[in-house]
């Protein structure tokens, strides 16, 4: 009971302290600290027996085996966004977008931007950076009230496109080394699942603007708003290719190199940026710096939540979880469904959730002879749900740091498109697989 307490009080606190900005890599280890008192573990290894859990050795392995397991993925997906930045080919690639829909779609015209380019494998964080200022000037020329910017830039980015099937984002690459599938597993029910979230979403979207607007919202302009430079940049199609590249490299090298593949795709995808756009670079040697350090950034916070989760899961309060939602009645989809998405919703990040739940899943499930298509694919989509509460990394980025707009205000559109939209996605995905289509 003391142990169930501590668990749910240390994720209560990390939400807190996230909430009013304490740094991950701060908080994780403070609230790792919570749930080992509360659960009984030693904090030393010297104060363990041999084998035995303790707060050090398990938050910090978590911590380093996900960095070793991932790090060359963030830092190249990092460098990526960054070249494509930098270059002019994402913010080409957006303006082609918003020219082509016109003023009258400008939330449509935002959504599809930061969809091509999160499913081109841009940063979510790079593309988020990238469409603001583009953003900013829409809401303005349309006068729609700004507080539903960054529900519009996570939309696109972290719903229909980061968990479907064949994005090279870790989120959907995470559960191929543990379930022997590939990144395009589950396509059929994928596409529909894809198509009806990016729908529902929109529509949504639109209403609560619209709603918005009724009741007397309109834009409020800042002195600090970003202004879209006026600079030559690429041919859109210049900026697309890269994108292509990093889509085809994965597709080939899946099969033999599983989720090292996404290495190759990456670094395929930076070489077209730089080969295809060299003459429009700022500055290529910065954009690769700012790229690493971004990806050190990005992986630290995320192996924070990781080792976090890593002592969650030490403590008997998180077995006794996991018993429980692995043996839920009916599909063993909906157990595993459930199971990632509270992780997720626990550690504040899809892979983070997927890299503690899925160790522990996967061989429970495919002994039970799942089919791990569905599986890989409900799993992913799964992990899209929970982990944008409020404490999340990404959303803290995106609606404080991005876009300057308080949690009152800008949270409940974005929780809603970003919480509410995937977690009827994932029940559509599993009523499909059911019924065997894709399977």
């Amino acid at each position: 009971m003391i142990s169930m307490i501590g668990l749910i009080g240390g994720l209560a606190l990390l939400i807190f302290l996230t909430m009013k900005g304490m740094n991950l890599l701060v908080a994780g280890p403070l609230c790792a600290l919570v749930v080992a008192v509360a659960g009984g573990l030693p904090l030393f290894p010297q104060l363990a027996e041999e084998g035995q859990a303790n707060l050090i050795g398990n938050y910090m392995n978590g911590f380093s085996s996900f960095v070793a397991a991932w790090f060359l993925m963030f830092l190249l997906g990092a460098v990526f966004g960054k070249v494509m930045e930098d270059s002019g080919a994402a913010d080409s690639v957006s303006k082609w977008v918003v020219e082509n829909l016109g003023m009258k779609r400008a939330v449509l015209a935002i959504v599809l931007a930061c969809a091509v380019l999160t499913y081109g494998g841009v940063s979510l964080f790079v593309v988020a950076f990238s469409v603001y200022p583009m953003a900013v000037s829409l809401f303005k020329q349309a006068d729609l009230p700004r507080r539903f910017i960054p529900a519009s830039l996570a939309f696109g980015s972290v719903t229909f496109t980061m968990t479907s099937a064949g994005s090279p984002e870790i989120q959907n690459w995470i559960p191929i080394e543990y379930l022997n599938t590939t990144p395009y597993a589950g396509w059929e029910v994928s596409l529909i699942v894809a198509v009806f979230m990016a729908v529902f979403g929109y529509w949504w979207l639109k209403r609560m603007i619209n709603k918005a607007v009724a009741n007397g919202e309109r834009f409020s302009a800042r002195e600090d708003d970003p202004v879209v430079k006026e600079k030559a940049l690429p041919h859109p199609l210049l900026g697309l290719v890269p994108l292509i590249v990093v889509l085809i490299l994965s597709f080939i090298f899946h099969d033999s190199l599983k989720q090292s593949a996404l290495i190759i795709a990456l670094l395929g995808g930076i070489i077209a940026t730089y080969l295809l756009n060299r003459k429009y670079f700022t500055n290529f040697g910065a954009a690769v710096s700012d790229g690493t350090l971004g990806a050190l950034i990005a992986i630290g916070n995320t192996a924070a939540v990781v080792g976090f989760g890593s002592v969650s899961k030490a403590v008997p309060a998180f077995e006794t979880a996991v018993h429980t939602m692995t043996n839920i009645p009916g599909s063993p989809l909906i157990g595993g469904a459930i199971a990632v998405s509270v992780i997720a919703g626990l550690t504040g990040s899809a892979s983070g959730g997927q890299a503690i739940a899925l160790p522990i899943l996967g061989p429970h499930y495919m002994d039970m002879g799942v089919n791990p298509e569905a599986l890989h694919r409900t799993i992913a989509i799964s992990s899209g749900a929970l982990d944008t509460l409020p404490q999340n990394g990404y959303v803290v980025t995106t609606v404080r740091a991005i876009c300057g707009e308080a949690h009152k205000d800008a949270y409940w559109a974005l929780g809603a498109l970003t919480v509410i939209v995937p977690l009827i996605g994932l029940a559509l995905a599993i009523v499909l697989f059911s019924i065997g289509l894709g399977i």
